[in-house]
């Protein structure tokens, strides 16, 4: 086990090692394509009838899918499947629920479902497994995943912005008052799961301000200050049809009864990887293997759809929906900054060809989710405009 120095060190490290020039992209800002951000325009809410919260928690998220569900987002969809995805479901603090249908305002000024870059279809790699020796997997090789510890890492930003969710999930801090996290933690498409009755979000508290003094390691685990949630929303395109397709929607966003004081990362719209500094990516989450520990990982994209962000990340049950960000070129400040780019969903296999791919899965957040989830977050869809 390292020591208290050691194991600080080497964190400090790892928050240097994203500025260091990777690539050429690291060291010249990109020029990626103008990025639209069509108008999500609501309908009158209509009342549904209150949940029976039976679904179970799935907290081990995996999938099966073909070739199709990376192709997907590559296609031109209706317009009438596109907003009947976009509608949202909203539940109350006091179980009862309401159904809002929306209108895209600009979606004839670009196609498809909003995604303003198709990456080509995954070359065939060495890690290809045969279907037949599939074995569940989130762990890749050796265990690249880091514990924070200490008050100067998880009080700091980016750790801070990481808070648990009760029904045993991580979400991320985009707001003053709103937690983006994954839908399945609250629902598992057909219903809400039990423990979204009372859902919660937990903020961790350092040893040092539990009555250790500051400067001394503390063999403590944080606890955790619980907040209760006063209103869920989910998409429709995760409540209605099979996993396989619904993962593209794959998010929920928790409205907290007061604000809090933590800062909290800025959302995005996904770049493609090459707009990203040193083409990572990174998230930090509450795996299940490592009870009471906030756990930080990044690693490199392998491969990208309009709507999925495949990559090799370690991660364990727990850590879905951890707030995937990356260092992307922000115009205005001309400076790379962390932004959530996406929503860790789980593990997917893909069947190409006769053979199985296997990744871990983010939902990238793409120009009609940033506007939806904007939306959720002011309330007004004339501050949604991405910068």
């Amino acid at each position: 086990m390292m020591a208290p120095r050691e194991s600080s060190l080497l964190i400090h490290l790892l928050l240097l090692l994203p500025l260091l020039p990777q690539t050429w992209s690291s060291l010249h800002p990109p020029h990626p394509p103008a990025i639209h951000i069509p108008a999500l325009v609501p309908h009158t809410p209509t009342p549904l009838s209150r949940s029976h919260f039976s679904a179970k928690t799935q907290l081990d998220f995996t999938t099966h899918c073909n070739s199709s569900c990376f192709q997907r987002g590559e296609q031109e969809e209706p317009k009438e499947q596109l907003t009947e995805k976009l509608a949202f479901e909203t539940l109350y603090a006091d179980g009862s629920r309401t159904l809002t249908t929306v209108d895209v305002d600009g979606e004839d000024e670009f196609e498809g479902n909003g995604n303003y870059f198709a990456p080509p279809f995954p070359k065939t790699r060495s890690r290809v497994k045969s279907r037949h020796k599939r074995v569940r997997r989130q762990i890749y090789g050796a265990d690249g995943r880091f514990n924070i510890q200490g008050d100067n890492f998880l009080l700091d930003y980016p750790f801070s912005t990481a808070v648990r969710i009760s029904t045993g999930c991580t979400g991320v801090l985009v707001s003053q008052q709103h937690v983006l996290t994954a839908a399945h933690c609250v629902h598992d498409g057909k219903d809400y799961v039990k423990g979204a009755r009372k859902l919660r979000v937990g903020f961790l508290i350092p040893p040092s301000i539990n009555g250790t003094k500051p400067g001394l390691t503390s063999s403590k685990k944080p606890l955790v200050r619980w907040v209760r949630v006063k209103r869920t929303r989910v998409p429709k395109g995760w409540i209605q049809g099979p996993q396989e397709v619904s993962m593209d929607f794959d998010y929920a966003l928790l409205e907290l009864r007061w604000p809090h004081r933590r800062s909290f990362m800025r959302l995005s719209v996904a770049p493609s990887s090459d707009d990203l500094a040193g083409k990572r990516i990174h998230f930090s989450g509450f795996d299940s293997d490592r009870p009471g520990e906030l756990v930080y990982r990044f690693c490199p994209v392998e491969e990208e759809s309009s709507d999925l962000i495949y990559q090799h990340c370690d991660a364990r049950p727990g850590a879905s929906g951890s707030g995937v960000y990356g260092r992307v070129w922000d115009n205005s400040l001309e400076r790379w900054e962390r932004k959530v780019i996406g929503i860790f969903s789980g593990h997917q296999w893909l069947d190409i060809d006769g053979e199985s791919r296997d990744y871990n899965v983010a939902v990238r957040i793409t120009p009609l989710k940033f506007a939806q989830i904007c939306y959720w977050v002011h309330g007004n869809r004339l501050d949604c405009v991405h910068d």
